[in-house]
């Protein structure tokens, strides 16, 4: 066990709840730190239901292609805790290295004094220790939850704050309905920093649009003041300052596009100097592990049927389940195959809700538990969930035993298998295939 890997279990006991939602624990640990919260290079505060990771991925490329250096702070990990830090270095960042991370984690836990803190606020805590402790350019730093009393949402004058597309899910912290949740969002908006929203509901966007108002940020909301649009296999960016001709982005998927955009409003509006060329390079470069990635020769691909074209995602709400079959359906026109989902949820997600959009779309679903300490859904509950959705649907005790059944069935030809449903099972499958994450 690596000695961060002791610290981080040390530190699970500090507090009995998992998730508490508060900054009095944060604010007091980061005083007994010197305040590095206030140290930091300008910050980029990013918070939405669905595609924060993707937007930051985009905006780190874009940066980096530019010559800017970058830190990152996302969660969750998919394999290593090392994965929610990166830290920026000249010619692109890198994943904070063991002896840095094991340091700045005892160093917190000796200011923390044994008092309780969540693992969430603790870690954050590190980050921002060092990101005021390495300079770079830029941090774009990911909300964990919410965002009106996340432990990130210590940062009093953000160089801009990003809200993107706000769904159903986490209900028990948030709230019941859209209007609820975009409240909670909206709290990472500051008086006079640009606001960049991607596309949302009405109900949402109104609430961010009135806290926007109230906070006299100045705001861009795609749709509005920016979008953008595939063409003719090309992306066609739009906003005030003109039109921008640019490759389609890497990451898979039309949900990507809206990313993109956000991305590129919110570099057009805080760097107006960031070179197009720049922007060319990041959409193509950008990388985000488990965000319709394709697995085509690790273990999963070895242990599926002949030919199978496997792919992974680790959407786990309504709103994500929607964006992932219109994904899945695009592949499937170019490429039509059967479509299996191996599909293993949490207690607390919309099973239902997130299934429903791949009804008529999926041939079958295999339902699989999910590892560890998480509270997954039983692999029976999750299979009778896509039954009666009227999907096809068995369960299995695990991954492997996954891919053995569908190896084992007859297929016209052969399948695409999509790995999804929680970032936690993207993170066991990941490690199973022998996938890196960098």
């Amino acid at each position: 066990m690596d000695r961060s890997d002791a610290i981080l279990s040390r530190l699970l006991d500090l507090h009995p709840k998992k998730i508490d939602l508060s900054l009095e624990r944060i604010e007091r640990l980061l005083t007994a730190l010197g305040a590095p919260q206030t140290r930091l290079p300008p910050v980029i505060h990013v918070a939405g239901t669905n595609g924060k990771g993707s937007t930051i991925a985009f905006l780190r490329a874009m940066l980096e292609a530019a010559g800017r250096i970058v830190h990152v702070y996302t969660s969750p990990h998919l394999v290593r805790f090392h994965e929610r830090i990166r830290l920026g270095a000249e010619g692109g960042g890198r994943l904070v290295a063991e002896d840095v991370l094991s340091a700045a984690l005892a160093r917190c836990e000796e200011a923390n004094d044994g008092a309780p803190i969540t693992f969430f606020e603790i870690t954050t805590a590190a980050a921002l220790l060092l990101f005021a402790e390495h300079p770079a350019d830029v941090v774009l730093l990911e909300v964990g939850l919410g965002g009106r009393v996340d432990a990130t949402n210590v940062i009093d004058a953000p160089l801009a704050t990003v809200i993107t597309p706000i769904s159903i899910d986490h209900v028990e912290f948030l709230g019941g309905t859209l209007a609820d949740i975009a409240f909670e969002k909206a709290g990472i908006i500051k008086p006079g920093a640009p606001l960049i929203v991607a596309p949302q509901p009405p109900e949402a966007r109104d609430v961010i649009a009135r806290e926007a108002a109230r906070k006299r940020a100045p705001a861009l909301f795609a749709g509005e003041d920016f979008g953008a649009h595939d063409e003719n296999g090309r992306l066609v960016y739009h906003d005030a300052a003109g039109l921008l001709d640019l490759p389609l982005p890497r990451l898979a998927g039309r949900h990507q596009i809206d990313n993109a955009a956000a991305a590129i409003a919110t570099l057009r509006r805080v760097m107006p100097h960031i070179p197009e060329a720049a922007i060319e390079r990041g959409l193509v470069a950008a990388r985000w592990p488990a965000r319709l990635q394709r697995l085509p020769h690790g273990a999963l691909a070895r242990l599926g049927p002949s030919g199978a074209d496997v792919w992974l995602d680790g959407g786990h709400n309504e709103g994500g389940g929607r964006a992932l079959a219109q994904a899945v359906a695009d592949l499937q026109a170019r490429d039509p195959r059967p479509l299996a989902l191996v599909c293993g949820t949490l207690a607390n997600k919309d099973t239902a809700g997130f299934l429903s959009h791949f009804a008529g779309l999926a041939a079958t679903v295999v339902a699989v538990p999910i590892g560890g300490e998480h509270a997954g859904r039983p692999p029976q509950d999750v299979a009778a969930a896509a039954r009666g959705l009227g999907l096809a649907a068995a369960a299995e005790p695990g991954l492997t035993e996954a891919f053995e059944a569908l190896a084992a069935r007859h297929w016209p030809s052969p399948p695409r298998i999509l790995v999804c449903g929680s970032l936690y099972l993207a993170g066991e499958a990941l490690a199973l295939d022998g996938t890196p994450v960098d």
